[in-house]
């Protein structure tokens, strides 16, 4: 029985916080820090719960059954269970994530110099993906491609970010504005949960798993003990890096007090610390962000059509980065208009199978439960999703009465009250059946 060494499971660890690192996640936190402005501290404290908490639980659960969303939702019943896990997979691969990774390193890193042209978004989205292509072919070496060589010069490129913002103090603190006035606590979870992270974590699951396998572990137990050292590494380095990016955010108000987006206050961040490399600088960070994530959606997303499928992984790589390489030309507004409605949708459902994935053992017909509030779940996702998109106007009005429907967790109470309604009755039928 093989067992990972100390150098292999600290790969681990590099790889998984490197899966979820992408443009987003760096870009996100410093203006929500400007907009918390002096409540910035409880605005992360939500931030974390949402963006760590849940993308760790997420590789936890999925440890225990080896990498796969299909066994995680199997009380859905194995149409529902198989139709769920398809989408995840397409929507944060080959339709949405995948190609927005591309869109988002050429814009924020390369545009300053190419400019916006899209015969240059073209050129530079087939070396992308010509990239990502080459080293998904290799599974089996992503431990040594991302967790070795990768993961360390991402981490190297974040770790001077961080050290930069700890230097340097915070000269002003911001007003809060907007909802972060009044309730920053739970505006922080809203954009935290908006980072959409847990869905990347469902299929970021099985190329954690293949990378154990890769070291030729195969018990069980060892796999599952080495994923969740691994999530809990990751969850330490997104916690740390969350938190100096949020420093960042306010650091940045002394010289940038009109920024409408993080992306704004990253280049002017970086341009006012390191002058004119700081564009450089900026254009490899983005670039290894993006690269290591789209890397890590298309392996899983081809390992897992290749067990569905039986077709060639090879084959499938292929096909999943042409296919990625075309979306991805569409440019990044339209890339955000079709994928936030969808994501926004899909993620409820998501949430509710992967918690109640844990307390599976104290339900007598698992089915009878996760079935319900993960109906409830989606239903009041796809109306999340319609209020995201140009067909907003399909959505009841009274919906916007319902708690929380402001923070665009409308969905939460009335899944936690089914939720109750079929524990109480699984348990009486549960009881009925043992008298009889």
């Amino acid at each position: 029985m093989n067992k990972l060494n100390i150098r292999d499971i600290i790969a681990l660890g590099f790889m998984t916080f490197a899966l979820f690192i992408g443009a987003g996640n760096i870009i996100f936190p410093p203006i929500v820090a400007q907009q918390a402005g002096e409540h910035v501290w409880l605005a992360a404290i939500g931030f974390l719960i949402t963006a760590v908490g849940l993308p760790v639980l997420t590789i936890m659960a999925l440890s225990r059954v080896e990498g796969s969303i299909e066994t995680l939702s199997a009380p859905l019943g194995r149409f529902s269970s198989l139709l769920l896990t398809i989408v995840c997979y397409l929507a944060v691969g080959p339709l949405f994530a995948t190609p927005r990774t591309a869109t988002v390193s050429y814009e924020i890193g390369f545009s300053p110099y190419f400019g916006d042209s899209s015969s240059h978004l073209f050129i530079y989205s087939c070396i992308y993906f010509t990239i990502v292509g080459i080293i998904s072919l290799y599974p089996n070496k992503l431990l040594d491609t991302i967790g070795h060589v990768l993961a360390p010069l991402k981490i190297v490129a974040l770790a001077i970010l961080c050290i930069a913002t700890l230097v340097f103090p915070i000269l002003v603190t911001p007003p809060a504005v907007h909802n972060y006035i009044q309730q920053p606590v739970s505006e922080g979870l809203v954009n935290g949960y908006l980072t959409m992270d847990t869905l990347g974590a469902l299929v970021f699951g099985i190329v954690i798993v293949q990378a154990i396998h890769s070291r030729g572990v195969s018990d069980k137990k060892l796999i599952m003990r080495y994923a969740i050292i691994a999530s809990l590494m990751a969850g330490v380095g997104l916690t740390i890096l969350y938190l100096c990016l949020f420093r960042l955010g306010l650091q940045s108000y002394a010289f940038m007090t009109t920024a409408t987006n993080g992306a704004e206050i990253l280049h002017a961040y970086v341009q006012h610390t390191f002058g004119d490399l700081g564009s450089l600088f900026l254009t490899i960070l983005i670039f290894l962000a993006c690269t290591v994530t789209a890397i890590g959606l298309t392996c899983s997303c081809a390992e897992y059509f290749h067990e569905l499928t039986k077709v060639s992984y090879k084959l499938l790589v292929f096909i999943l980065v042409i296919f990625a390489l075309i979306i991805s030309n569409l440019g990044l507004t339209k890339l955000i208009a079709f994928s936030v409605p969808v994501l926004t949708a899909i993620y409820p459902p998501a949430i509710v199978v992967i918690i109640l994935s844990f307390f599976w053992k104290f339900f007598n017909r698992p089915s009878l439960i996760v079935m319900p509030v993960t109906i409830i779940a989606l239903i009041f996702g796809i109306f999340e999703g319609l209020k995201a998109s140009s067909l907003s106007h399909l959505v009841p009005s009274f919906l916007s009465q319902l708690p929380l429907d402001a923070q665009n967790l409308a969905w939460l109470i009335p899944s936690v009250a089914i939720f109750v309604l079929f524990f109480v009755i699984d348990k009486f039928l549960g009881l009925a059946q043992r008298q009889n």
